[in-house]
């Protein structure tokens, strides 16, 4: 497998948010999100890892939970029994993924954590959005494929994207489908506290997503 580095920190986003967790974070993706936070491992430039020796390291530390993440860890055919041996290890395995490829090829067992992104994930936002228009790299039947332990989170810039978010979840269904929609800045683009007075507006079961790894190490720290 192509691994862009495996190392052991917290989780940063998600409702996991603080708990001690080893990555394991595959290279290579298949989109250029305008506020991509890891270009490196974007670009699939990493280390040719065997699965055995990326299980020995992920379990090395000894920390209950491991994050599969990337760039974009399902464009490897080797991702779905690297996420079984981890479920089959005794560790809580969560899958960071931004949804754009088919979930019938995840194990049961695994948590997914994922970035849908929005109509204008290659742009800037507009000032007024289209509450119709689909996300354009998730495809509908991964929908069906959510389930109670899974969570879903948002990256938002603007109140057009905000509000195109709160629509497009309200009519999919996803807070009676997931455990979680998160919903977070764009680091340095969107005060915080102004996205919070938007969620107390929108009234819907909406939570707040910070990047904790930035909060404590600075910008450039990417998990």
């Amino acid at each position: 497998m192509n691994v862009f580095e495996i190392f052991a920190s917290i989780q940063g986003e998600s409702t996991r948010a603080g708990e001690a967790t080893v990555f394991v974070r595959l290279a290579g993706c298949n989109l250029d999100c305008a506020w991509c936070d890891t270009p490196l491992a974007r670009t699939g430039a990493g280390t040719s890892m065997g699965m055995e020796r990326i299980i020995k390291e992920a379990l090395a530390p000894g920390l209950p939970q491991v994050c599969v993440t990337g760039g974009e860890p399902l464009l490897q055919k080797e991702t779905p029994e690297l996420l079984n041996r981890l479920v089959a290890s005794g560790r809580t395995t969560v899958l960071m993924t931004n949804g754009s490829l088919p979930f019938g090829r995840v194990p049961e067992g695994v948590v997914k954590v994922v970035d849908i992104k929005t109509p204008w994930v290659h742009d800037n936002p507009p000032e007024t959005s289209d509450a119709l228009m689909r996300p354009p790299h998730f495809p509908e039947s991964n929908l069906g494929l959510l389930g109670p332990m899974d969570e879903v989170k948002f990256v938002v810039r603007s109140r057009a994207e905000f509000e195109w978010i709160c629509e497009w979840s309200r009519s999919m269904g996803l807070f009676d489908r997931v455990a979680a929609v998160l919903v977070g800045p764009v680091w340095g683009e969107l005060d915080p506290g102004v996205l919070v007075d938007w969620m107390i507006e929108a009234r819907l079961p909406l939570r707040l997503n910070l990047q904790w790894h930035k909060i404590i190490w600075g910008e450039d720290t990417g998990l």
